[in-house]
């Protein structure tokens, strides 16, 4: 059994206490800026049940890939899939995996059929953390001097909107994997977490920002600090995930939304997820203004005339995506 996953990792390392202070230190410098946001060690594995979703097919555009699977759905197929394909490391985040994501990424940002992407796993794990195989023996010098980890910010920067749908473990990288998505779906039981502490180090793609912003300072300080996870009732109580559903039932409705925000103008739902995605970087005064930059940059399309146009003649918009 490969032991890259972070809970199939010995749980004997020790929490150095200067790991700890930078950990403390780098959620608490994001809960001063975050202000406006909403403010037991691992499980055993246990036997997976069988997973309902049926295995996609390669997609033809986007080339054979090794560790995920990539598919179309929708019954307009205008919704990029992708599941994690990696079962027996419980979808660790391996380099070659995340290269592949973006490689998939990136066909579905150039296929003009598709307005919303998916994003999956099993219904044992979501991902269960990075591959600590590929990270055990990595030096400073390696990690600061190269390009470590670069690529794993590509969800982030789609224009379209992703959606996450987990099921099972998404921890460590997992977790961080999810944050970047734009919608995060889970499955009734589901785990999130940043256990990296209990592995002698911190979150190092976005954890200790991303989850403060999501979920407030004190329970990202509690959960960074000592690596323990939270179910998904409680990710959905502190604003982590938008919905929760039935474990066989998760990947079907993030899919329907997917449809739904698909059958929307693309261009415009790229200028939205756009504004929404500046609070997190702007104060409200700036907010507000770049907001009404992209409004008023509507006007300049011709889907915001159809849509205006079809609400007044009360019919359904043809969106063109222009």
């Amino acid at each position: 059994r490969e032991s890259c996953c972070f809970f199939q990792t010995a749980v004997c390392f020790s929490q150095d206490h200067r790991l700890a202070l930078v950990a403390y230190a780098l959620v608490n410098s994001i809960g001063k800026m975050a202000m406006f946001c909403r403010s037991s060690i691992f499980l055993k594995p246990t036997r997976a049940l069988t997973y309902t979703l049926t295995a996609a097919r390669q997609y033809s555009a986007g080339g054979q890939y090794q560790h995920i699977l990539v598919d179309k759905k929708g019954e307009k197929q205008n919704v990029g899939f992708i599941q994690l394909n990696r079962p027996k490391a419980l979808n660790a985040l391996c380099d070659s995996l995340m290269t592949e994501v973006g490689q998939a990424l990136d066909t579905f940002e150039a296929d003009r059929e598709v307005g919303a992407i998916v994003i999956t796993g099993s219904e044992r794990a979501f991902a269960a953390g990075a591959d600590i195989k590929e990270m055990q023996n990595r030096t400073f010098q390696e990690c600061y001097g190269g390009n470590f980890l670069a690529h794993w910010n590509r969800i982030s920067t789609v224009k379209k909107p992703v959606i996450a749908a987990v099921n099972g473990f998404a921890l460590g990288g997992g977790c961080e994997l999810a944050m970047m998505c734009d919608i995060i779906y889970a499955g009734e039981k589901a785990q999130f977490g940043q256990p990296e502490i209990l592995l002698g180090t911190i979150p190092g793609a976005g954890g200790t920002q991303r989850l403060t912003r999501a979920v407030g300072k004190s329970l990202a300080m509690e959960m960074v600090l000592t690596g323990d996870r939270i179910s998904a009732q409680e990710a959905k109580q502190s604003g982590l995930v938008s919905k929760i559903y039935p474990v066989d039932q998760v990947v079907q409705e993030a899919i329907r939304c997917g449809e739904k925000i698909a059958g929307n103008s693309k261009l415009v739902s790229a200028m939205a997820k756009e504004a929404v995605n500046a609070a997190f970087e702007l104060t409200l005064a700036e907010g507000n203004r770049f907001e009404k930059r992209l409004f008023h940059a509507t006007f300049a399309t011709d889907d915001r005339k159809e849509g205006m146009t079809a609400f007044v003649e009360k019919r359904k918009a043809d969106f063109q995506d222009n």
